[in-house]
């Protein structure tokens, strides 16, 4: 079973990152800007389309938010589980946005990947979602969640304020979603892998492997 993951928002708190990268263009503290509500980042002065390309184009090129965001909290571990159990994980992004900025959006994309652990078999740099193929998907976006139900898809709306009017399935944390992903495998009538003993276990494994 294939399942496709999208990482800002999902995986990736890109929020926090891109509020620090907002504060310092508007000259304020980020300590004194309210928490996210909407898409568009309209509570935190964003004006218009261009005032977020050139502050996103900021976060991207300049401070390295996709190296250096914080990951959510259960994301990596229960990727993992899913992998173990034999479900073929497959990232999806639309990173891509900057114009002249490819080389740092995907270098940064697969070191933050690394760095934390988190394993895929496949990497996808897409903004049309419903052309992967993936089985069940896992979205935090709500214009990403409607075109891929539109589709046939089915999709787990990562929860986030700026998506509370999306209808389920959601999920809270990543061990709602794992939940989810594992109840459809056995729906589907697929055997869930068990991981043989003796064998690597945990996030870092990769780390582990590489520098024993």
């Amino acid at each position: 079973m294939i399942f496709g993951v999208d990482l800002d928002g999902v995986c990736g708190d890109f929020s926090t990152a891109f509020r620090d990268v907002v504060a310092e263009d508007l000259d304020i503290d980020p300590e004194t800007m309210p928490p996210r509500q909407h898409w568009d980042f309209s509570e935190w002065g964003i004006a218009d389309e261009e005032h977020f390309r050139r502050v996103h184009r900021r976060a991207v090129l300049e401070h390295r938010v996709f190296r250096t965001m914080p990951m959510i909290d259960g994301c990596a571990d229960a990727l993992w589980r899913l992998s173990d159990a034999g479900v073929w994980i497959r990232i999806i992004t639309h990173r891509l946005y900057v114009n002249w900025g490819h080389q740092e959006a995907v270098a940064d994309t697969v070191a933050w990947l690394d760095t934390h652990g988190i394993p895929f078999r496949d990497l996808c740099f897409l903004g049309a979602k419903p052309e992967v193929q993936a089985d069940i998907y896992v979205d935090d976006a709500p214009h990403n969640i409607a075109a891929l139900r539109e589709a046939g898809n089915e999709v787990v709306a990562f929860a986030q304020p700026y998506n509370a009017d999306v209808g389920g399935p959601r999920a809270a944390t990543w061990d709602e979603v794992e939940s989810i992903v594992l109840a459809r495998l056995v729906e589907r009538g697929d055997a869930i892998h068990q991981r043989l003993p003796g064998l690597d276990e945990g996030p870092d494994r990769l780390h582990r492997r590489r520098h024993p």
